[in-house]
């Protein structure tokens, strides 16, 4: 926020700007000024600051124009009704953003009120009401093809994590974590270790890609930088938490950890309990005892996080340990789109958010050639017969993995065991499955033509072939329940038994033997099916009740 002594300074200094200058617009709005106009100036500043390079654009009522001089407005005198402009503009905006600031100077040729607007956000440009606006000389206008270009492929041009923090040196990294970098990156590069031992410090930083020509940037303070040298990187945040949980969520301990990263992620992964687990593998009486979690599969979940966090959204990456699960969550956009596509791509993606400090952590031997490690972290999962990662993705802005450290089915983990030939995008739509996430119609198309699921489009579950395999045949029937014929048989020997039967003694005879994939609703929908095609269609049995209180008979 800008001091009320430094706002004259700055009016005058953008009053001696250029008339072509895009991100500023002076209007004199002496008394008033229409709403919908403010909206397009609002997203045409923002945009045209983006491209210019500029923390905000600025839009300022009280001021002719040409010549330039304060005239004083009366645009909104009264503070609250002039704050209140800020959650109007949000609601038709990109992101609902809205001013920074709304600043008011008293002079003596009159009030000037000062509009403070942000820059669009990098690689998106900012719209009012659905329409992109930008300026061309003057005037407003919607913003061009190449401009909307220009916004959203910046993206991909900056990087956060390679801009070099001013007044930061060497004396501002750990001692322990250089030391820690030579030796992991002697392990990474074997070939190099009489090198590494007679480089000075700033050949060694130079060489790891943790500085530019001896200049300490953003990555080297969150690798290697002193717990207090956060303050080089603020308003960004570096910070990891543990959280622990018991089995109702309530939680139990917590621990923060700040820079350095190359040795907090340590201490950090310490703190969770990775405890034995004991399972049968296909019926033997020799439990199998593993790790909840492999351990590179931790590593390489946390590293992924702190190379793909979003440090200008000022949150922390967040460890959540529960009895059987852990969950991440870092912010950002997950670039590659889904996890599938990296699956099977199989080949590093073509954008970064952080490429600076991506690369290195990888030569301080942090995480796999990029690219790589979701999948060996699939694969290693597959190798202990255990669930896939889950990775949510619903919120724009926040990427969720989670880890069990526990078997949901047994029966799919003997399928896993008993079927190694299966490929890991089976494997993973197969543990789709067991943990009820919906499919795309054509995976369930695959596997059903595997004959590995059968059930209906609500739900499906484990087909025969693989009960036959997995020794789940009571499961299968339970699920696949029996035909109709065996249904209206059962009927009609109660009927003949008894005599007669209301809908409620019908339903109390089947609603517990029809299949356990069908909702209670959907039972008594087939029981009454079942019903209507005996009467109608058979003429086995007769309604000799009314509609609303049946009596059913057999007909003769």
């Amino acid at each position: 926020m800008i001091r009320q002594e430094d706002l004259g300074l700055l009016l005058e200094e953008l009053m001696i700007l250029p008339a072509e200058t895009e991100w500023v617009e002076f209007k004199e709005a002496k008394n008033t000024f229409n709403f919908e106009d403010i909206g397009k100036y609002f997203s045409a500043l923002s945009n045209e600051a983006n491209i210019k390079d500029k923390r905000c654009g600025w839009l300022i009522f009280g001021v002719q124009d040409k010549p330039r001089k304060v005239v004083g407005s009366r645009f909104r005198q009264n503070r609250a009704d002039l704050d209140s402009l800020k959650s109007e503009i949000a609601f038709h905006t990109t992101e609902h953003i809205t001013f920074m600031e709304i600043y008011e100077i008293h002079l003596p040729e009159g009030r000037v009120v000062m509009l403070q607007i942000p820059a669009a956000p990098q690689g998106i440009p900012l719209a009012w009401k659905g329409h992109y606006y930008g300026r061309t000389a003057e005037s407003v206008g919607a913003l061009n093809l190449q401009e909307i270009e220009q916004i959203r492929s910046a993206l991909f041009d900056y990087d956060w994590s390679a801009q070099i923090c001013p007044g930061a040196g060497i004396e501002d990294l750990d001692p322990d974590a250089m030391a820690r970098a030579r030796t992991e990156y002697r392990n990474k590069n074997p070939h190099l270790a009489k090198e590494v031992d007679v480089w000075n410090d700033t050949t060694f930083l130079n060489k790891i890609r943790l500085t530019i020509k001896g200049q300490i940037t953003r990555s080297a303070i969150i690798l290697l930088g002193r717990e207090e040298a956060e303050q080089f990187i603020s308003p960004a945040v570096a910070r990891i938490t543990w959280v622990l949980k018991d089995e109702q969520g309530m939680e139990k301990d917590y621990e923060h950890f700040g820079p350095p990263f190359l040795l907090n992620t340590e201490e950090a992964y310490a703190k969770i309990r990775n405890l034995n687990y004991r399972y049968l593998p296909d019926n033997s009486l020799f439990p199998t005892e593993i790790k909840q979690y492999e351990p590179y599969l931790i590593r390489e979940t946390l590293h992924n996080c702190i190379a793909h966090q979003d440090y200008e959204l000022k949150g922390r990456i967040n460890i959540i340990e529960g009895p059987d699960e852990l969950l991440f969550t870092n912010l950002g956009k997950f670039l590659p789109g889904s996890v599938e596509n990296v699956i099977a791509t199989d080949a590093p993606p073509e954008e970064y958010r952080n490429p600076f400090l991506a690369n290195a952590m990888v030569n301080l031997n942090m995480i796999d050639t990029i690219g790589s490690g979701i999948k060996k972290m699939f694969k290693l999962q597959r190798q202990r017969n255990f669930p896939m990662p889950d990775y949510d993705l619903h919120e724009e802005n926040r990427v969720k993995v989670r880890v069990l450290g526990k078997i949901i089915n047994e029966n799919y983990t003997r399928l896993l065991i008993k079927r190694p030939d299966l490929d890991l995008k089976t494997v993973m739509d197969i543990d789709k499955v067991q943990k009820g996430i919906p499919l795309a119609i054509e995976d369930v198309r695959k596997l059903r033509s595997q004959g590995l699921i059968e059930g209906s489009k609500s739900k499906i579950y484990v087909s025969a072939q693989v009960a036959s395999l997995t020794d789940s045949k009571s499961d299968y029937i339970k699920n696949r329940a029996f035909d109709d014929a065996h249904y209206k048989n059962m009927i009609i020997e109660f009927l003949t038994k008894f005599g007669n039967a209301n809908r409620r003694d019908i339903d109390k005879l089947l609603i517990d033997k029809l299949s356990d994939v069908l909702t209670d609703d959907q039972k008594r929908k087939k029981i009454s099916n079942l019903l209507y095609y005996m009467s109608r269609r058979d003429r086995t049995i007769k309604n000799i009740g009314s509609d609303h209180k049946s009596i059913w008979v057999l007909l003769k």
